[in-house]
């Protein structure tokens, strides 16, 4: 975690910001090669529209397609040729997914002398992976790194296993079944682990009808809402697990939050991406209150979405050096 950053809740000067923009690394921007993603996956052709502004998209409202998109973009873009959810799954938006491990890479790198942290010396914990296993497929893509995946539904960590196999990612990515769910990393770290960055997307919402809301408001405002269509409950599907628990999103980040401080020495940084602007300020307050050394709040734009990640460490700058030394040391690039 960078030392020049201020322990303090960010500030946004002049109310609103500029134009929501991917991080540069991500291989998402622009607009989309339809022709090339058909000729990798001819599937995909089934599902193209062309949108009011006369340009090739896919109906983000099928969940069919943004399935197929999906799988279309993996393979394009990251050398994923088997990627499948079983029904009723989240689908990620890989766009999104991307972006915070850039993000991530880009704070190991400001402590790193700039250098991106690569290989699979460097370790990634991924808490609550889900059936897409989204996160450990692009992240050793990008950046070589050995992923740890947990889950609290046997079922996803299946079809997780699944993926790993079938992309020859074996010794790449581990995948662990959390068998308390209130609990996130007690019986699931291990004495000798230690992970130089932990992610986290955790559930959104309170309840399955605020989900249900929220997808529809979420089309309303897209303007898809046509009373006489099918749309489907769910945005990009999702089970209960990845999408609502008591009390939402500010209650689990801060159940995270509280069992990190029991794993200090364990993590380089943890980190959980925050959805909803109103509670980064809390978070930042307990983490305080529990010890973190340092504390980042990095903004992330995907269109008209805007969200964000948290991320925080317990380690001393002493202890940071060390880590970093006996981890990273000249295999950095």
């Amino acid at each position: 975690m960078p030392s020049k950053a201020p322990n303090k809740p960010p500030r946004h000067a002049g109310g609103e910001t500029a134009k929501a923009v991917l991080h540069p690394r991500n291989r998402h921007t622009g607009r989309y090669d339809f022709p090339a993603l058909i000729a990798a996956s001819p599937e995909l052709a089934d599902f193209v529209i062309v949108n009011p502004y006369g340009k090739q998209s896919i109906d983000f409202a099928n969940p069919d397609a943004v399935k197929v998109f999906n799988r279309a973009l993996l393979r394009q873009f990251y050398g994923i040729e088997h990627w499948d959810i079983p029904p009723g799954y989240l689908c990620p938006p890989v766009p999104g997914r991307a972006d915070y491990l850039h993000g991530l890479a880009d704070l190991l790198a400001e402590d790193n002398g700039g250098a991106i942290p690569r290989g699979a010396h460097v370790r990634a914990l991924d808490v609550g992976t889900g059936a897409n296993c989204i996160y450990p497929l692009i992240g050793q893509r990008e950046y070589g790194w050995r992923f740890t995946g947990s889950d609290i539904d046997a079922t996803a960590l299946a079809s997780a296993r699944t993926l790993v196999a079938a992309n020859g990612l074996d010794k790449a990515v581990e995948l662990r079944l959390q068998a308390a769910p209130r609990q996130i990393f007690a019986g699931l770290v291990l004495p000798e682990d230690r992970f130089d960055v932990t992610l986290c997307n955790p559930p959104f919402h309170a309840s399955q009808a605020e989900a249900s809301s929220g997808s529809q408001r979420k089309w309303r405002n897209l303007g898809k809402l046509d009373p006489t269509r099918k749309l489907p409950a769910l945005n990009f599907g999702g089970q209960a697990a990845e999408l609502w628990c008591e009390g939402g999103e500010a209650a689990f980040i801060a159940r995270l939050a509280e069992q990190s401080a029991a794993f200090t020495a364990q993590a380089y940084c943890y980190s959980t991406l925050v959805s909803k602007g109103a509670n980064v300020a809390p978070l930042h307050k307990r983490l305080q209150r529990l010890g973190a050394r340092r504390i980042r709040v990095v903004e992330m734009a995907q269109g008209q979405k805007r969200s964000r990640f948290v991320a925080w460490t317990f380690l001393s700058e002493a202890e940071q050096a060390g880590w970093r030394a006996q981890r990273w040391g000249e295999r950095a690039c």
